[in-house]
């Protein structure tokens, strides 16, 4: 009979790590997991959130930085000021500021930055906001950024890791060597295995950064995470897979975070195809969807169920479970109305992580229930990117977790990969970006949820809470995740 060292050894094995405890004792080194592989490292070009847990203000800045409770502050501005019309914003730059190829950070930098997430040839995930802005520069540490819609989001969203100020020499490379200005400089990248930043010595506060080395594992099998943590091979894994979270909660040499996030489980449905482009159709899957079965079957009961593309805690919230309840029965009636024979044939398309894996399995068995069968497509990341989210869009149905917190916007896109097109929608959006008072554009946003639900735009599932195991000695974790990131220059061993 294997004892419990052999099954953790095994398992460590099995996910391809060493045999040796890489979370060496030292304190100014530590090891981080996490569950995806990101499919390069420059965030301006790429959707995946995994390239901001390692470079978001690590290898790469932005003008305002973000904290754990959703605060904004200052980062490589020093200050800002805002105009009357609420459109033009005033940025002081911090001076003395040097990137990591030795180039200069100043005005002409953010310029060029923006410029080029906002040009024609932009695979910025945000390119709609920075086509918006024109940026004007008024001497070396002054920029003015004239938005043309009022947005009092700005200042969070340039703190965000498409907001990422680039150096225009090495701007091209960024996706496999990223130069930024931040306190750690990339080391090595073992594709397939881990990924080290190493403490930059040309830092302009050198002391702030008080772990030396960080090694990234990517560990996508939830078993093999935990198990990494118990052999001591990794110090801390933040959105660790649900299912293993117990048996560390009664376990003294761990911590456990439950962070609250600003982000979004949705069953994607693509309304290009027939007859999903049919909102009869749509409304019944949701009408179809236990959202508590599937907390419970793809979080394991972590997370909050959502009716619209917009979570608890959000300016402007509004509750729009009650417009797609569950109903098994309505939901034939509802494909019935819409004239389609079952069994309706339609395809999952499914990321790798768990969540989606997991959730995937409780929506098949729903589903069935009302005549749909679904068949199952299982694909790596860099797949899904590339086919759902990008090109050709080949998929019906996926599930997937929107982590950025100001995203409703997308459905004012019709070329974003669901393909929801809807004039009214894109009226109310309008107004919204438009309107300063807060009550106002509260109320709004309440009309575009409505309207999403209405709409049966996606099948929206819940806003999912994301734990965090580490070692007991582990200090400067975030607790909250408005955005995903893993803030290294805050860690330290207690």
């Amino acid at each position: 009979m294997l004892n419990r060292r052999t099954v953790l050894t095994s398992a460590a094995l099995a996910a391809g790590l060493p045999q040796f405890a890489l979370a060496q004792n030292r304190k100014d080194a530590m090891v981080i997991g996490m569950t995806l592989e990101p499919p390069g490292l420059d965030p301006t070009a790429s959707a995946a959130a995994a390239i901001a847990e390692i470079v978001q203000y690590n290898i790469l800045e932005t003008l305002t930085k973000i904290s754990a409770d959703g605060k904004v502050s200052p980062l490589l501005a020093e200050s800002w000021e805002v105009s009357p019309d609420l459109k033009t914003y005033t940025f002081k730059l911090r001076r003395g500021v040097k990137f990591q190829n030795g180039e200069p950070f100043n005005a002409q930098t953010v310029k060029f930055s923006f410029d080029r997430a906002g040009s024609e040839k932009s695979t910025n995930k945000d390119k709609r906001v920075f086509a918006n802005l024109s940026t004007q520069v008024i001497d070396d540490y002054t920029v003015v950024v004239i938005n043309k819609e009022i947005d009092p989001d700005l200042p969070f969203v340039l703190g965000q890791a498409t907001a990422v100020l680039v150096e225009p020499k090495s701007a091209d490379t960024n996706a496999t060597k990223p130069v930024g200005t931040g306190p750690y400089k990339l080391d090595s990248w073992a594709k397939g295995s881990s990924l080290v930043v190493s403490k930059w010595d040309g830092f302009r506060a050198p002391a702030d950064a008080r772990i030396k080395k960080v090694t990234f594992r990517f560990i996508s099998d939830t078993a093999a995470q935990a198990a990494a943590l118990l052999a001591g091979d990794v110090d801390a894994f933040p959105r660790i897979g649900t299912r293993v979270v117990p048996q560390f909660k009664a376990n003294p040499q761990f911590q456990v975070i439950l962070g609250g996030s600003r982000a979004k489980t949705i069953l994607a449905i693509n309304s290009r195809k027939k007859p999903l482009d049919d909102v009869r159709v749509r409304r019944a899957i949701l009408a179809a969807i236990d959202r508590k079965s599937v907390i419970e079957g793809a979080a394991d009961g972590f997370g909050v169920p959502i009716g619209s593309h917009y979570v608890p805690g959000a300016a402007g919230f509004i509750d729009t479970t009650g417009i797609n309840p569950y109903d098994v029965e309505k939901a034939k009636k509802l494909l019935a109305e819409a004239g389609v024979k079952t069994p309706l044939e339609l395809t999952m398309t499914l990321p790798p992580p768990p969540y989606a894996r997991q959730g995937g399995e409780v929506i098949v068995a729903e589903l069935a229930k009302i005549g749909i069968v679904v068949k199952v497509q299982n694909v790596e990341w860099a797949q899904w990117l590339s086919n759902t989210y990008g090109g050709p869009h080949n998929y019906d149905l996926s599930i997937v977790s929107h982590v950025e917190p100001f995203d409703i916007g997308n459905y004012a896109k019709p070329d974003y990969y669901w393909g929801y097109d809807s004039k009214p929608f894109n009226a109310v959006y309008d107004k919204i970006k438009t309107t300063a008072n807060a009550t106002e554009r509260n109320k709004l946003l309440g009309d575009a949820q409505k309207l999403l639900a209405t709409d049966a735009a996606n099948g929206f599932l819940y806003q999912p809470q994301f734990p965090t195991v580490a070692k007991k000695g582990v200090k400067g974790l975030w607790t909250q995740m408005p955005i995903f990131c893993n803030d290294l220059s805050a860690l330290s061993w207690g």
